[in-house]
């Protein structure tokens, strides 16, 4: 009879600890999974740099095979790989609006781009980091404002604070480009 207790205690603490330590796995599990930020979205509207800083699709047909040291690596365009276009010069910018001025988005994820200055409105697109926008005005507490992005009409609502003034140089001072 005694032995018969004994086993029942022991066989108590012993699911006691697997539900603890299975309990504690899984936990461990989904902090760990949900500490790794996901892939920054590309949206159709962002500028072909922020394109090209995307994640690629592994092409079908395997792997390139790897240059051995000491061997000159040819490069040869890619059937699929699309033209770059040379500089162009830029022309004069326009005038800002009233009350306008020009700016940088300084928040490393990028921005949402909204259609009204709340955080349930719709979002229409999204803005890159450092990419240049003009901020048209701010809503009456501050907490919004309203931007254009810089080279396109489309113009939408972001969150306040995510975002820096860029100081204009004059043109005289700008140095060239290499």
């Amino acid at each position: 009879m005694l032995s018969g207790f004994i086993k029942f205690i022991l066989g108590f603490f012993l699911a006691i600890a697997v539900l603890i330590g299975g309990g504690v796995a899984i936990g461990l599990y989904f902090m760990n999974r949900t500490g790794i930020p996901p892939a920054k979205p590309v949206f159709s509207n962002d500028s072909p740099s922020v394109k090209a800083q995307a994640p690629k699709a592994t092409e079908p047909g395997g792997a390139k095979p790897t240059p051995k040291p000491g061997t000159k690596a040819e490069s040869s365009p890619s059937p699929n790989s699309t033209p770059t276009e040379s500089p162009k010069a830029t022309p004069s910018p326009k005038p800002l609006p009233s009350g306008a001025y020009r700016g940088r988005v300084s928040w490393s994820e990028g921005l949402s781009l909204r259609s009204q200055p709340n955080q349930e409105a719709e979002k229409i697109g999204g803005v890159a980091f450092n990419q240049k926008i003009i901020i048209l005005e701010e809503n009456q507490d501050k907490s919004w404002q309203k931007i254009r992005l810089e080279g396109s009409q489309q113009e939408g609502w972001v969150k306040a604070g995510n975002t820096q003034k860029v100081d204009e140089k004059p043109e005289d001072t700008q140095q060239p480009e290499r």
